[in-house]
């Protein structure tokens, strides 16, 4: 399988360079959100399957800090972020904050997401490192995220300070070369092969996200490219997953829409990659589908809500559910979803 060949989009002006796609992606923004970094943050609480046959609760904190120095042109995180560096202790205070909203026998596993990098040290400062340690103590495995290259010695020596397994999750978002240079991460193959490597020697599990659709992608090709995506999470030391569907309201991306460089998945595309890196991965990694906001996806209400009941399934017993029937799309003559 060949990557895009050259000429494919060059009669589209999206730049080639590093500083001059994060004008472009920057010039399309929006206003950000009024955040404090001392307030309680969001909590969300979702079963997981837990490797061993069973299921868990999984709490994710969605902490406030400073915004990621990269500027991906799907990205729309960046809106809850602060433009400042974050204050010291404000980080250990959100966790506490949040896990006093969480039941005690619900905190197995969890999940600090900071719309950015865990180990950048303007998001999160390695002061707090020790604090965040002693907050987390109950916890038996944590979750954090990072950019590809800024996994090192301070993640090792993050590991060390904790009683919980550590998993670290990393965005490979594709395995298609040039649309994951398209994207802005920052991030080559190799660069994720590298950090990926590293977290395994060190004893450090490793969590992938992978975007569905993804643009740059020609849309005949968007199937074949998941599926050599999860081999290179796996091949790489993956044990989890999650398939993001491309959210293409904000941002740069209906630039690239109305290009012809991106189309947003549909709830039913979302389904379909799902069963199909259920069968492709055969095993090797578990594969959880994003349902958050899904309604965003859905083109029909009707059979929303068993659609992402039936993701759930697909999520938490790692297998194929039996389709999903709909009247209402069956009687417009609409592909469901």
């Amino acid at each position: 399988m060949s990557a895009v060949p050259d000429g494919v989009f060059a009669a589209v002006e999206y730049p080639t360079g590093r500083a001059e796609r994060d004008r472009f992606v920057l010039a399309r923004r929006g206003s950000r959100h009024a955040v404090d970094p001392w307030a309680t943050p969001r909590v969300a609480i979702d079963p997981e399957p837990d490797g061993a046959g069973g299921v868990v609760d999984a709490v994710t904190l969605f902490l406030t800090g400073r915004e990621c120095p990269w500027r991906c042109v799907m990205c729309d995180l960046w809106r809850d972020t602060l433009e400042t560096d974050t204050p010291p202790g404000a980080i250990p205070h959100q966790i506490a904050a949040g896990l006093r909203l969480v039941p005690s026998n619900a905190r197995r596993h969890v999940k600090l997401y900071n719309a950015g990098s865990f180990f950048d040290d303007r998001a999160v400062p390695p002061a707090d490192d020790a604090a965040i340690a002693q907050v987390v103590a109950a916890v038996s495995r944590l979750t954090v995220e990072s950019h590809p290259r800024l996994v090192g010695d301070r993640t090792w020596h993050f590991r060390d300070r904790l009683p919980a397994s550590l998993d670290v999750a990393m965005g490979l978002e594709t395995a298609h070369p040039d649309a994951l240079a398209r994207l802005n991460k920052g991030c080559t193959l190799d660069d994720f092969a590298t950090a990926a490597r590293a977290l395994v020697a060190h004893g450090v599990g490793l969590r992938v996200f992978l975007l569905v659709h993804p643009p740059f992608v020609p849309q005949t090709e968007q199937m074949p490219w998941l599926l050599r995506s999860i081999d290179a999470a796996i091949e790489a030391g993956a044990s989890t997953i999650a398939l993001i569907p491309t959210r293409g309201e904000t941002g740069a991306m209906p630039a690239l829409a109305a290009a012809g460089l991106f189309a947003p998945p549909s709830l039913s595309a979302l389904e379909d990659a799902a069963a199909e890196a259920i069968r492709h991965a055969a095993g090797r990694a578990r594969i959880l589908a994003d349902l958050w906001d899904l309604a965003a996806f859905a083109a029909c209400a009707a059979c929303l809500a068993a659609r992402q009941a039936r993701l759930l399934r697909l999520n938490l017993e790692q297998r194929v559910p039996a389709p999903t029937a709909c009247a209402c799309c069956v009687a417009r003559g609409q592909e469901p979803g």
